[in-house]
């Protein structure tokens, strides 16, 4: 294993960590999904081309597979209500699909939704659409979720993260009623409510990605303050561990902030393979888009999916051909 880090931001990088079953599909698709942990420790993703969710142990043995009608499960949050974990997930309803011309875009038969599932893949709730003038004509493509939840004296709220539609924010309560939308943001990618310890209130916090800034609100809304302008390039995800915060960078890093939104450190930084023709993959001799060969142990290449564990170790899906999940293994 390779050391990432220093201090007490040093982990073992476990390269290939989840043993997903070779297939055509698992090499071909198109990678673009999230992570959680259960309460159990068990790691919840999506596979790279099969509609499918995946649940790893933490050593990453393949547990079970879950048939869903998602066409990619972009945002995935776990939230308990009254003790039994659900998983909401942001569909943003289309993929990177490989055929006869290569890799096109495509669009689900469900196209943008937002579903909270139990952990055996059924549907416990459905968000409507939101009810605004912006998808008369415009896309609604949701990548992420947050809930203010009861089980911490929250509203039951749930915010979602239009990232690739109309980029904007829309709130309902905990039955699915639509409540409201804020504007301001330009892909806001990921969300989280964070109430790490020694925090006077929870705060919502958007990775208003491509304005490469962090964007905190309260939970009615409204605006408290923006960080990261100088030290972020592309906020796209969130995960904890008791006071710090982890960003994962798409542009090939995760970010660690303090408790006061102050850059503490950069992990695995690889400024260099962005640049490359055809990031987050490669070209090959005839110009076609496919899997990268530049990734090396210790240097990301593109994370998209983050969560942490009870230990502090970290889980990565990265956005690319054939995907890639790494574990950061905190070191004790």
């Amino acid at each position: 294993m390779t050391a990432i880090g220093e201090g007490e931001h040093t982990y073992e990088w476990v390269e290939d960590w989840a043993q997903v079953p070779d297939s055509e599909s698992a090499r071909d698709g198109w990678a673009h999904h999230g992570v959680v942990v259960t309460r159990s420790g068990d790691v919840v993703t999506f596979h790279s081309g099969d509609p499918t969710l995946m649940v790893f142990t933490p050593e990453g043995a393949l547990r079970r597979t879950i048939p869903t009608a998602l066409t990619e499960a972009h945002g995935m949050t776990l939230v308990e209500d009254d003790g039994v974990e659900h998983l909401w997930i942001a569909d943003c309803g289309g993929k990177m699909v490989k055929g006869d011309a290569g890799y096109q875009f495509s669009n689900g038969p469900a196209g943008g939704q937002v579903v909270k599932l139990t952990l055996d893949g059924e549907v416990a709730l459905r968000l409507p659409r939101p009810p605004v003038p912006e998808y008369e004509d415009g896309p609604y493509a949701p990548t992420w979720v947050a809930v203010d939840e009861r089980r911490f004296g929250g509203s039951g709220d749930v915010w979602v993260a239009d990232g690739y539609g109309m980029s904007l924010l829309h709130r309902y309560d905990e039955s699915g009623r639509y409540v409201s939308t804020a504007s301001g943001f330009n892909c806001p990618h990921a969300l989280f409510v964070d109430r790490r310890p020694g925090k006077a209130e929870a705060e919502l916090y958007v990775a208003d990605r491509s304005n490469a800034r962090v964007q905190v609100l309260d939970l009615d809304g409204r605006l408290k303050r923006i960080f990261g302008e100088d030290f972020m390039v592309s906020p796209s995800a969130f995960a904890t561990y008791g006071q710090y915060l982890i960003i994962g960078e798409l542009h090939a890093r995760l970010t660690i902030c303090d408790g006061n939104d102050r850059l503490v450190a950069y992990l695995g930084r690889n400024d260099e393979v962005c640049t490359v023709e055809g990031w987050p993959n490669m070209l090959d001799e005839d110009g076609n888009l496919v899997r990268t060969t530049f990734l090396v142990p210790g240097k990301f290449n593109s994370p998209h999916g983050m969560a942490a564990d009870a230990q502090g170790n970290v889980y990565v899906a990265e956005w690319l051909i054939g995907g890639r999940f790494t574990k950061l293994e905190r070191a004790s």
